[in-house]
């Protein structure tokens, strides 16, 4: 692999690591705030970090001409994505908070699927989420119903935020897309935080790890991402990213002292084993349709 590979790969990998810290630093902050006051503070000082980053200021006088239609599902889909996955850690440990959500891209790669003999990935997966869930003690202190729907939702999200940001990247605006996104998200959440808890939002001792998640889980991620896209191929980007569950599971072991059942761990594996097979049929399809 050429050394560009390998530094584009280094990237993303350093990109998923500081998603998954910043994952592990705000369940620890839900220690002393609540999650919805968490991701309120995370999405308002990512807003501020995206537009430094991005120079978004640039994109206001095309806002009149954009399609709102499709910026605002998008929107809407990062805004509940962050809350749902952000509430679900406070129910689960991070590696299976990950994992249940990472379901919801995968499952908007299935309905591509046109060949039967990528169903198997379909039953990888399948079998993964039954294997991450402890139907023999649904009181396990380390599982929640409640918290696993949130964190499919979450998922459900995330595959809308990927529909329409494939559909918000037509648009030509660049990342600027993704700086609007969070403001709005960050703007609708200010006032349901203020009005849910607003000695939370004051806890000033508090916004430097809010400011740091918000670094860790925006800026360093996307600016990581964009150099890594520049050289990774689509399949090879699609592969690394299936190590998110991974990576969130060894980041809550480490930072957190999370531990994992066997059958969890095994689970895990299937998933990321069933997006690397999706990912690589997608690509394969691709390859013939050109």
């Amino acid at each position: 692999m050429p050394n560009t590979q390998l530094t584009a790969v280094l990237f993303m990998v350093l990109s998923m690591l500081a998603y998954q810290i910043s994952a592990s630093f705000a369940k620890q902050l839900f220690e002393v705030l609540d999650p919805l006051t968490v991701v309120t503070l995370r999405l308002v000082f990512a807003s501020v970090l995206v537009i430094l980053m991005f120079r978004s200021w640039t994109i206001i006088r095309k806002l009149p001409q954009l399609k709102w239609t499709d910026l605002l599902f998008y929107s809407a889909s990062l805004c509940l994505m962050n809350v749902l996955f952000y509430a679900s850690l406070g129910k689960l440990p991070q590696g299976i908070a990950v994992g249940l959500e990472f379901i919801g891209p995968l499952m908007l790669a299935f309905f591509s699927i046109q060949h039967r003999s990528d169903y198997v990935w379909v039953i990888l997966a399948i079998l993964g989420v039954g294997l991450m869930i402890p139907w023999q003690d649904a009181h396990a202190s380390n599982f929640s119903y409640l918290g696993a729907a949130m964190a499919i939702g979450a998922g459900v999200c995330w595959a809308f935020y990927i529909y329409f940001g494939q559909k918000v990247v037509r648009q030509n605006i660049g990342m600027h897309a993704l700086s609007i996104a969070i403001v709005l998200s960050a703007l609708v959440l200010l006032p349901i935080s203020a009005v849910h808890n607003p000695k939370a939002l004051l806890q000033f001792e508090y916004w430097p790890q809010a400011l740091m998640i918000a670094l860790l889980a925006t800026a360093i991620p996307y600016a990581l991402d964009l150099k890594a896209l520049k050289i990774l191929t689509k399949l090879s980007y699609g592969t690394l990213s299936s190590l998110s569950p991974a990576l969130g599971a060894l980041a809550g072991w480490l930072l957190l002292k999370e531990q994992i059942s066997l059958l969890q761990m095994i689970a895990l594996f299937c998933i990321m084993f069933a997006s690397v097979g999706v990912t690589y049929s997608a690509n394969k399809r691709m390859k013939h349709v050109q």
